[in-house]
């Protein structure tokens, strides 16, 4: 498969994606204190939104790539 097409693949997955989670989350962690042997920690999960569209556009230019993938090809 030529590069525009596994591009392409990526693309699509990728827009799928976003189109179904609206948004990356992660969690991060934060160290509060630590005395001697002890310590306390902190877990917080941020979500950064993603819009729709976004996702419609990767969508959509993952499809065209795999067509013009799918051209070179032939």
């Amino acid at each position: 498969m030529k590069a525009y097409g596994i591009v392409g693949i990526i693309l699509v997955i990728a827009g799928i994606i976003i189109l179904i989670y609206g948004g990356i989350t992660y969690t991060s962690h934060k160290k509060l204190f630590k005395v001697g042997s002890v310590s306390a920690s902190a877990k917080t999960q941020k979500t950064v939104p993603l819009p729709p569209i976004l996702g419609g556009i990767i969508l959509a230019g993952g499809v065209v790539l795999v067509v013009v993938g799918a051209k070179t090809r032939s």
